[in-house]
């Protein structure tokens, strides 16, 4: 696997802070089986390593992304008030764009296996209608906390942004980073930016 905090640093650059929750809850929040299942993806993903490819390792993140993760939610507030103005057709391209970039992003950082294991956290924080999942990326080397944030959709809970260390949020990173390319060239030039991206990730 790459090392984890430079590949995370390139996703997270700016700081959120994250105010103190609500509530805990017990073990059985459903909200932990949504990252626990994700989990288990990414980490057969990663014993595949090689074997399987980026590609391969991609065709597996994929639905696993598409399952856990509620991408409509994510991809319009990571685009932000120009999503309002996009046409349908640059929504629809937005939001695959997005949903490639994520699933990829994955399947090229984390690409091999060396004995590391992700810890969930029992008690989920509650903060208004969202759950809190916190977890540790432990390996060999170093600990890594994330913190996912979900929303029920449905009969389901799905994660809606990623907090690194409780306080860097993945959402507010691309908000701030898609701006500048959304005023520069619209919604053609961020789902160029996102494919970019989604190809980088998919070459090792």
């Amino acid at each position: 696997m790459k090392t984890v905090l430079a590949s995370i640093s390139m996703l997270f650059a700016a700081m959120f802070a994250l105010a103190a929750p609500q509530a805990a809850m017990a073990a059985d929040d459903p909200a932990i089986a949504t990252v626990q299942g994700f989990y288990d993806s990414l980490l057969d993903s990663m014993k595949g390593g090689n074997a399987l490819g980026a590609q391969g390792r991609y065709n597996k993140m994929r639905p696993a992304v598409e399952q856990a993760f509620d991408v409509d939610t994510m991809v319009r507030f990571a685009v932000g008030p120009d999503w309002a103005t996009a046409s349908p057709a640059d929504q629809k391209s937005l939001t695959e764009a997005f949903t490639r970039m994520t699933a990829a992003q994955y399947a090229g950082n984390f690409d091999s296996f060396n004995g590391e294991k992700f810890v969930v956290d029992s008690n989920v924080q509650v903060r208004g209608t969202d759950h809190y999942v916190s977890s540790k990326l432990v390996t060999k080397d170093q600990t890594v906390v994330f913190i996912y944030r979900l929303r029920q959709f449905g009969s389901r809970w799905k994660i809606i942004d990623v907090l690194l260390d409780g306080s860097i949020s993945q959402l507010n990173v691309y908000r701030s980073d898609y701006a500048a390319t959304m005023k520069a060239g619209g919604a053609p030039a961020l789902i160029k930016k996102l494919n970019d991206l989604s190809d980088k990730a998919l070459k090792g």
